[in-house]
């Protein structure tokens, strides 16, 4: 049976992936005066709130401060005015504080969240993968800020949660950031909603003692029931009913929201910082996938099991798939790019023409 890691090393054995270096790890490293660490959290919508609370609530162990940011700043004065006014009684120092932060400082932190989205599909958009239609509009918005951490020398983690993750995260490669200071936060929700339908349903129930994920966060996500006991049937059922998760919260009438700011989002990242094993991705090959991992001082360690021939092909299918998709971006960045080298230079001649016409006049 092969290991995950016959994806992108085949023969390498049972040792786990290690991606990486310890002078990646600079952020993460446990120095006696930097324990906790400074988060940044850019974009305050649906899911950055909601993130921003979960790490307020949950994080006192491991951050010292929260930063937000957003181009709205109604919003900005609402969530530092709220969550500074959230704390236990007495133990006014438990909790961390939450500071406005200028876009000049954006990355003067160890840890920058990116939470920005442009185009969220409406509520009734049932039909289509929406996290597919979100990618042009917020590739751009990500290379832009990338390009912002990289000018600014950032060299902390860079913790993308928008839609679509894994092809986020290449663009923000593509940018120029590190890759192994760049993490993608979708897979933990995907995993709590098959612990969802498993706590449901008594066939699934050897998920949440065997089971795992992987894979992208959306169509091309894989489920299995069982590292050890696996069913191909079953786990093609869980996987489909954890991928239409978010189209059945769209049925109700409601953003599914929640639960992927809080599973894939606050937790995974506190995760992160505490050294734990998470679902997130990073890079994997060619491309960004999913799996179960840690951070630690020496590299973002990845888990490799050992996998029954099916799932690994339903693995290797999503794996391909992503990489089809980064070639398709790729092509189309530079067919874009060549469209606007096109229109300078056709303004350029224009303005010559013009100009021209003027001195013979």
């Amino acid at each position: 049976m092969p290991y995950l890691t016959d994806l992108i090393v085949p023969g390498m054995g049972p040792a786990n992936y290690m991606t990486g270096t310890s002078a990646d790890m600079e952020w993460f490293r446990r120095e006696p005066k930097k324990e906790k660490k400074r988060v940044h959290v850019m974009a305050l919508g649906d899911v950055g709130s909601t993130l921003l609370l979960g790490l307020k609530l949950l994080g006192g162990d491991c951050i010292h401060t929260i930063g937000i940011f957003d181009v709205r700043k109604e919003f900005e004065a609402r969530f530092e005015f709220e969550m500074n006014q959230v704390t236990h009684p007495g133990a006014y120092g438990g909790l961390p504080p939450v500071e406005i932060v200028p876009e000049e400082q954006l990355f003067a932190c160890d840890v920058f969240v990116f939470c920005a989205s442009r185009g969220v599909p409406p509520v009734s958009e049932t039909k289509m993968d929406v996290r597919m239609a979100q990618y042009e509009a917020n590739a751009g918005l990500v290379e832009l800020y990338a390009k912002k951490a990289v000018a600014a020398g950032f060299r902390g983690l860079f913790a993308v949660v928008s839609d679509p993750v894994d092809p986020l995260c290449l663009a923000a490669e593509a940018a120029g950031l590190n890759p192994a200071r760049i993490k993608g936060y979708g897979l933990g929700v995907m995993n709590a909603r098959a612990a969802y339908y498993a706590k449901k349903d008594a066939r699934f129930a050897s998920f949440l003692t065997e089971g795992a994920a992987f894979g992208p966060h959306g169509s091309d996500l894989v489920i299995a029931n069982s590292l050890t006991h696996y069913d191909d049937t079953l786990s093609r059922e869980l996987t489909d009913l954890t991928v239409r998760a978010n189209v059945a919260m769209r049925e109700m009438g409601f953003k599914p929201y929640l639960a992927p700011a809080l599973s894939s989002g606050a937790l995974s990242i506190l995760a992160t910082l505490r050294g734990e094993w998470h679902y997130s991705s990073q890079k994997f090959g060619r491309i960004f996938l999913g799996a179960k991992n840690r951070v630690t001082e020496a590299g973002i360690e990845v888990e490799n099991p050992l996998l029954p021939q099916e799932l690994y092909e339903r693995i290797e299918k999503a794996y391909d798939g992503l990489c089809l998709l980064a070639e398709k971006a790729e092509k189309k960045k530079t067919s874009d790019e060549k469209a606007k080298d096109k229109e300078k230079e056709e303004c350029t001649v224009e303005k010559r023409t013009e100009m021209e016409r003027r001195d013979y006049s």
